[in-house]
């Protein structure tokens, strides 16, 4: 069901609609009617791009309504004859639109007048601009003999990705840091053009970040379904519910674990890496993966969760719930731990809303931003999920959210297994479709909660059906800036905690 509303089209999450059914507005009053729409407190961009269309330029912009629970699509034309041509900055505005705009400029050559921090995101290998390299790109300086500058990256020890930080200190305070990003750019959205089979765009879905197999692989399943008028039975949405709150346990308690080791806890690390094995192990007695590659497809499963499979995860989960919350009876009440974590990493409420932060960063700082509960998709749209909220928005609040959420996540995944609706029989999911026609001239906005937070895939198709345009965005992208704030004020050893505490992608970042 689609509704006109103030100038926009209304959609629900992963529908999909006629390109020519979404208002094409002068920017003026494309400008006006955006900012209208983002002064309601539950109304953020979840994307915001553009695309060459008939030698013009149109720009597609998505506004979730997180009460409503749908999503405002608009856009504007920017004609060929203009050139790269200029607008006025919504940014100025709203500070959360920095990131989209800084991308069109980047990959299209469009000047945001009054942008006040229009720099690179990625240095995209097919980028308007050839002629500015890595090695130009404009860090803020403080001139002062008291400051110094110390450079971290782009590579680093052990298996992390590349990226550059920037430190200013005034001593051992850190005044400033600005992390520069887009040291591997893979073509990600560029292949999804180019590989014309869907086992091909799918392997792509699943290799955006490593970490986050299932949540992204769900956002590409969901976009090709909308696109192809697929409607998936009730099992296997609570299947993909199931391995999209495993990959959360898992990830969390890996991540826990990381916290520990960087404060010297020694017994915390070891046991919750530990604890993390079992959960990414069923994963692959699952579907043989065990970050959970090729158990996402579209329109149906190779691997059906079975009925000795789920006795199998129930066992798991009282197993790994009791050894859990033995260890983060402890861990979590140790003071010398919590002494390191408290006050270190403040992210404020208005600095996570100014940036646009989604999932951790954003919850930890008590913005209510959760596409699960906002925007339900797959089992999510039968049983309700309330997200896990905390204030405090420093480290240990998000060290201590994850504890929350795992436990939260457990619980979920019993309910889903306890409900009748999902589970009746042993009757297995469709098998997964291998050629897709998909409608022609019409877009897809896909939005899946990941262990990140809110991950968002869209698809723009002509009209013969061929995808020509594919847009990813990572949670990442977001919450970068959110990492830069944290560490104002601190000591440069305080860094690397900070980091860790989110554990941002980078290869979800660099596209």
């Amino acid at each position: 069901m689609t509704r006109k509303i103030e100038n926009t089209l209304k959609i629900k999450n992963g529908q999909s609609v006629s390109l020519s059914e979404i208002p094409v507005l002068e920017y003026r009053e494309f400008y006006a009617v955006v900012l209208r729409l983002l002064n309601a407190e539950d109304v953020h961009c979840v994307n915001y791009y553009a695309y060459p269309d008939n030698d013009n330029l149109k720009f597609i912009c998505c506004l979730a309504d997180d009460s409503a629970q749908s999503v405002s699509l608009l856009s504007h034309i920017l004609p060929s004859g203009k050139g790269p041509g200029e607008l006025e900055s919504l940014t100025r505005r709203v500070g959360a639109l920095h990131i989209f705009e800084r991308e069109l400029w980047e990959n299209f050559g469009v000047k945001f007048e009054g942008h006040p921090w229009m720099k690179p995101v990625r240095f995209s290998h097919n980028r308007y601009n050839r002629i500015i390299a890595m090695h130009d790109y404009p860090f803020y300086r403080i001139k002062s003999e008291e400051l110094h500058e110390v450079g971290v990256g782009p590579i680093h020890a052990g298996v992390i990705e590349p990226g550059y930080f920037r430190f200013t200190c005034n001593g051992e305070m850190v005044l400033h840091l600005e992390i520069q990003l887009g040291w591997q750019h893979r073509g990600v959205e560029r292949l999804f053009l180019e590989k014309p089979k869907l086992l091909q765009r799918t392997m792509l879905a699943e290799s955006i970040a490593g970490d986050t197999t299932i949540g992204h692989t769900l956002a590409f399943a969901q976009v090709m379904e909308g696109l192809s008028g697929i409607s998936t039975d009730s099992r296997l949405d609570a299947e993909r519910s199931i391995a999209l709150e495993l990959e959360r346990i898992a990830v969390h308690t890996g991540d826990i674990s990381a916290l520990c080791t960087d404060v010297a806890y020694q017994l915390g690390a070891a046991v919750f890496g530990a604890l993390r094995t079992p959960i990414i192990n069923f994963t692959q007695e699952w579907c043989g993966n065990r970050f959970g590659k090729g158990l996402i497809r579209t329109g149906g499963s190779h691997y059906s969760l079975t009925n000795v499979l789920i006795q199998k995860l129930r066992k798991l989960l009282d197993d790994f719930e009791w050894r859990f919350k033995e260890m983060a009876d402890k861990a979590y009440s140790l003071l010398s731990v919590e002494n390191r974590f408290d006050n270190i990493g403040m992210v404020t409420n208005k600095q996570a809303r100014l940036i646009g932060a989604v999932g951790m960063a954003a919850r930890t700082s008590g913005v209510k931003r959760d596409i699960r509960h906002s925007h339900p998709f797959a089992a999510f749209r039968v049983i309700s999920y309330v997200p896990v909220m905390l204030e405090k928005g420093d480290v240990y609040a998000r060290y201590y959210l994850r504890r929350l959420e795992i436990e939260e996540s457990i619980n979920y995944i019993r309910r889903i297994l306890d409900n009748e609706q999902f589970f009746l029989s042993e009757t297995t999911p469709p098998v997964p479709e291998a050629n897709l026609h998909l409608y022609p001239s019409s877009i897809t906005v896909s939005m899946v909660e990941g262990w990140r937070g809110e991950i968002c895939h869209s698809a723009v198709t002509d009209e013969e059906g061929n995808i020509i345009h594919y847009k990813v965005k990572d949670p990442s992208m977001h919450n970068w800036k959110a990492l830069e704030l944290s560490l104002r004020g601190l000591e440069i050893s305080d860094f690397p905690i900070n980091n860790k505490s989110y554990n941002l992608s980078y290869c979800g970042h660099d596209l």
